[in-house]
């Protein structure tokens, strides 16, 4: 991450310039991205998320290997989706677009509405109805974005906006959008800055699929550069109700407490299947028991709190842990903040809450243990 200092600003006509800021990462990785002086960059200064060790998955694992997280829920809309909606609201600006549309299980939507609201553009969002969690809706809602709710899954919405897309003057940012996955790469980029290699393993949930893909173009992009020695064997994790790239076919009415990969039919299924098998990695599901117990092991043990579809990262790599090599470096992206979806931390919270308690100087001590 970039460190700020303080001694580095200075006062110029009643303005304060401040070097060192991080200028999101289209400008940070500018040289590495198809934009030019012409594009209008529309930047929440996303990016520069923290790579931290995980002594708790460490220890787990054992045999002397590191695991890492990449935590993704501090992007400015609180998820990984930022680091692609900058690119694809950048590019549909500079070709003269007034309006965007996405289809969303809920990260999308918020990411689409926030850089629509920062670029002056309009924004109408196709969700399945009942199937967006509370955080994410709230999001999208306070952006400004027009919201469309239909009776039915995410992948008859994206269906719809593909085609409200050819037949009208609105831009696609789903990640069938090729500028949202060069955006995305740039998480890959930020792991190998800060670990001075690619890892030995990235475990990732796959939903749509796309972001796989995506890191897969940042490792090799490095690797063909020399700014990586190596490349990362690639774990994906999908739901078990909601695992077409593990069963070979799609799934027709996906099901997942995990709801931002509560898909069945991925956009990014052909690219993100290559890029996995040019890894050397697999692609596998992980039951929701396994989802939850990982979910409530990162906010115990980490002092983490993410989305339950992050930690579908997690539950893959404590499955798939014996196979891990001794001294590896091992990454797991979390996808983003667990205040997406607050009724599934309340449903899971293992403290308790205790009500009705008397203002009582006893009392209270007493709940306390003393």
């Amino acid at each position: 991450m970039v460190t700020l200092n303080p001694t580095h600003s200075s006062r110029t006509a009643g303005s304060r310039a401040q070097v060192g800021l991080w200028p999101g990462l289209i400008q940070h990785y500018r040289d590495w991205l198809p934009v030019s002086s012409s594009t209008p960059v529309v930047t929440l200064h996303e990016g520069n998320t923290p790579l931290i060790p995980s002594p708790a998955l460490s220890q787990r694992l054992g045999r002397d290997c590191q695991v890492y997280l990449k935590l993704e829920g501090l992007n400015p809309t609180g998820s990984f989706k930022d680091r692609g909606m900058t690119m694809a609201v950048s590019k549909a600006k500079e070709a003269g677009a007034e309006a965007i549309i996405c289809a969303s299980t809920g990260n999308t939507s918020a990411a689409a509405a926030a850089y629509a609201a920062k670029g002056g553009l309009r924004a109408y969002v196709l969700i399945p109805d009942g199937y967006v969690a509370k955080g994410k809706l709230a999001q999208t809602l306070m952006y400004g974005a027009e919201i469309i709710a239909i009776q039915g899954n995410f992948d008859q919405a994206l269906a719809m906006v593909r085609q409200l897309a050819e037949a009208y003057p609105v831009a696609l940012v789903n990640s069938v959008n090729r500028f949202r996955l060069e955006g995305q790469k740039t998480a890959a980029f930020e792991v190998v800055d800060a670990l001075g290699d690619a890892p030995d393993w990235l475990c990732i949930p796959v939903g749509n699929a796309g972001n796989i893909t995506a890191y897969w173009m940042g490792f090799c992009h490095y690797y063909q550069r020399g700014k990586a020695s190596r490349r990362p064997r690639l774990y994906g994790f999908e739901a078990a109700g909601a695992a077409p790239i593990v069963l070979g076919r799609v799934v027709e009415h996906p099901e997942t407490v995990a709801t931002a990969i509560r898909i069945g039919n991925p956009a990014s299924w052909v690219k993100a299947k290559a890029a996995v098998q040019a890894s050397g990695g697999r692609v596998d599901s992980v039951t929701d028991e396994e989802i939850l117990a990982a979910y409530r092991l990162l906010a115990a043990e980490e002092g983490i709190f993410c989305e339950p579809a992050s930690a579908a990262a997690v539950a893959g790599l404590l499955k798939w842990r014996d196979q891990v090599p001794a001294g590896a470096q091992v990454v797991c992206v979390l996808t983003g903040n667990g205040l997406k979806d607050p009724d599934t931390a309340a449903q899971q919270g293992s403290a308790a809450i205790h009500t009705g308690v008397a203002p009582d100087l006893a009392a209270v001590a007493r709940l306390m243990g003393f």
